[in-house]
């Protein structure tokens, strides 16, 4: 099997890696618009070949669309003209959007709409990374819209990465993902932000920085173009969840304003509840 990864960045470039590892495919065919990316994913031996998309597409029996998510509703309607036989999958944060767009299309059912969920904070071809999805769950969106062909190869591919399938309509899969993953991401970046403007020596920060700070701003350090897309795409369920995160903060800042240790110390055992589900 031959697969065509269109984006060849952090998670097309270890998917592709994976895949070939594994044994999934004997070739993985590279699309992607930045001339950098594609000479580092050939040096590292990502992908076999770069191509145009639409010999990719040709070309391949699984295509993987691992762009931004801004650009994922573009560019599948493009991709879905183009396949016959072909299985069309992307791996993308938000899933309503671009399911919306190809709602009609006459090859709708070729496309399988799923999300590992794995990430780091680094971006480009040379953050790809071995074994990177082994052990981690993926999410398959929707899959009673797509050919049962498609979707037993999908799930195969990601069982044989080591993930275990979960099952979700897209709209379900945006709102949870919003709760447990986009509003991590915001948070990061307001508290980075918030510490570089109050302060301003940057040895203190480096010097006095704990390991509590540094992996709660980890996620600062994430691809401003990857995230402001993911955050566009997603925006309602974002603002609700960052809504109701203002709205805790508000509840700390209150404690400490009005000396109210004992509504303080509820709050945090509240929180201390979340030990229950990750161990």
């Amino acid at each position: 099997m031959k697969a065509a990864v269109i984006g060849i960045g952090l998670i097309g470039g270890s998917m592709a890696l994976a895949l070939k590892e594994k044994g999934l495919i004997e070739k993985a065919i590279g699309v992607d618009n930045n001339v950098t990316h594609t000479t580092k994913a050939l040096e590292l031996g990502l992908v076999d070949d770069i191509n145009s998309l639409e010999q990719a597409v040709q070309e391949s029996d699984l295509v993987i669309l691992a762009v931004p998510v801004h650009a994922i509703s573009g560019l599948l309607p493009r991709v879905l003209d183009l396949v016959d036989r072909q299985v069309v999958m992307d791996v993308g944060s938000t899933k309503a959007a671009m399911l919306e767009v190809i709602a009609s299309h006459p090859k709708r059912s070729r496309f399988v709409a799923s999300h590992p969920m794995w990430g780091t904070e680094y971006s480009g071809p040379e953050a790809a990374v071995k074994d990177a999805f082994a052990g981690r769950a993926t999410v398959i969106c929707n899959r009673e819209e797509s050919d049962k062909d498609a979707v037993t190869l999908v799930e195969d591919l990601y069982t044989t990465l080591g993930m275990h399938l979960v099952y979700m309509d897209a709209a379900a899969h945006d709102v949870h993902v919003a709760y447990v993953s986009h509003i991590s991401h915001i948070t990061s970046f307001a508290l980075a932000n918030t510490v570089l403007e109050k302060e301003r020596e940057e040895d203190a920060i480096f010097e006095l920085a704990s390991a509590g700070f540094a992996s709660t701003v980890r996620l600062a350090k994430s691809n401003p173009e990857t995230w402001a897309s993911i955050f566009m795409e997603n925006r309602e369920n974002v603002l609700d969840v960052l809504n109701e995160h203002i709205s805790q903060l508000r509840k700390f800042k209150a404690c400490l304003e009005k000396e109210n240790i004992e509504y303080l110390a509820e709050l945090m055992a509240n929180a201390n509840k979340i030990k229950r589900i990750l161990k």
